[in-house]
């Protein structure tokens, strides 16, 4: 996208999703730094990006504007929301963690982070995305930041303008967290629920997100330790056993699915949750993938779909590789893990608005696919 025309569409977005800023300096100082992070070369920090406004004072003006200026995120963010919904047609909504390695120790939510696909600690920030996925595209609507003990005490806390709301928790709490943001959007469709994350309680995610009645797919750990359903397989008896080994043992349940992009082995297997399951719990399918030879398996999700629906539940863990791909060819160049302060608000405005700028650059997408 040219210059030129990103600063049309930014015209064009900001009445759209910057009418809940009161003011009109307000709603002009948005439009611009989405402007910004879209054609500035190298990092968009807060620096840089302030460094595109004439004068010392305009610079510390959109400082301000970032990191204490009283206007609230997630209005955009919901009103971003119901922009994708219409013109994008998502299939999912995705929630993905990322670890955004910093320097130092300063920057808002920096911890040591244990990322198990790297197999080792990172410093930096831990942030839970969401995001409205396609077979096409995928655009970030919603984000949470992972806060560890230290940033809630003293001084570290008030000089990070940490609101009295937010706490400490864990990876579970931000995904739970970001789940009910998303919700609060209004004038929205309900659509599945697509969690791949690596979890301490897979499970009790998956309850939590069928009681508010939403169709969903949540990644498990092949070591989470599961029971068949007594109800549907009573002769398999009622041990504990891993969802790995589940998966790999009974294989009389994998059977041929399409789902969409050629043929696979899959299956569907009915469990409940470590505990005895009572007569009223509802079951969840623990779905595996494998190639065709049978010989090699990928993720497992508990979902809570039927079995008979085994074909659009596999099209939809094919959307965590659309946001892993669109986070590196979109969210990176528009600054998304660039910020480098220490303040909380200013963590979320600069995130609020790089997803506006990662929608607009994804713009082009939605003509070319004929949605």
């Amino acid at each position: 996208m040219t210059p030129e025309s990103s600063h049309r569409f930014c015209g064009e977005f900001a009445s759209l999703l910057f009418a809940s800023l009161r003011r009109r300096e307000q709603r002009v100082k948005a439009q611009q730094y989405v402007c910004g992070l879209l054609v500035l070369p190298g990092r968009k920090t807060l620096r840089n990006v302030a460094a595109q406004f004439e004068g010392a004072a305009a610079q510390q003006s959109v400082h301000h504007f970032i990191t204490a200026s009283p206007w609230q995120w997630m209005p955009v963010r919901h009103a971003l929301a119901r922009c994708v919904h219409e013109a994008f047609d998502p299939l999912a909504l995705v929630i993905r963690p990322t670890v955004i390695p910093k320097v130092g120790s300063h920057t808002i939510g920096v911890d040591e982070h244990y990322v198990p696909r790297l197999g080792q600690a990172v410093n930096g920030q831990q942030a839970v995305g969401a995001w409205l996925a396609s077979n096409h595209c995928a655009i970030p609507v919603g984000w949470r930041l992972l806060l560890s003990d230290r940033w809630m005490r003293a001084p570290l806390r008030q000089r990070a303008n940490i609101p009295s709301g937010a706490a400490a928790g864990t990876l579970d709490d931000c995904v739970r967290g970001v789940v009910a943001d998303a919700l609060e959007a209004g004038q929205v469709p309900r659509i599945p629920v697509v969690v791949d994350a690596e979890l301490t309680d897979a499970v009790g995610l998956a309850r939590h997100l069928a009681s508010l009645g939403l169709s969903f797919l949540v990644r498990v750990d092949p070591a989470e330790q599961l029971r068949l359903d007594p109800h549907e397989l009573p002769m398999y008896g009622g041990r504990l056993r891993t969802a790995g080994e589940l998966a790999k043992t009974l294989t009389r349940l994998r059977r041929a699915v399409n789902p969409g992009d050629g043929p696979t082995l899959a299956a569907a297997i009915p469990v409940v949750g470590p505990r005895r399951a009572s007569s009223d719990e509802t079951g969840l399918l623990l779905v595996g993938e494998w190639a065709k030879d049978g010989r090699s398996g990928g993720r497992l999700w508990l979902t809570g779909s039927p079995a008979a629906s085994l074909a659009p539940v596999l099209a939809l863990t094919r959307l965590p590789d659309v946001v892993e791909r669109d986070f590196d060819a979109i969210s990176e160049g528009v600054g998304m893990r660039d910020f480098a302060g220490r303040s909380y608000p200013g963590w979320h405005r600069h995130v609020t608005l790089a997803s506006v700028a990662h929608c607009i650059a994804a713009w082009p997408r939605r003509t070319a696919v004929g949605v």
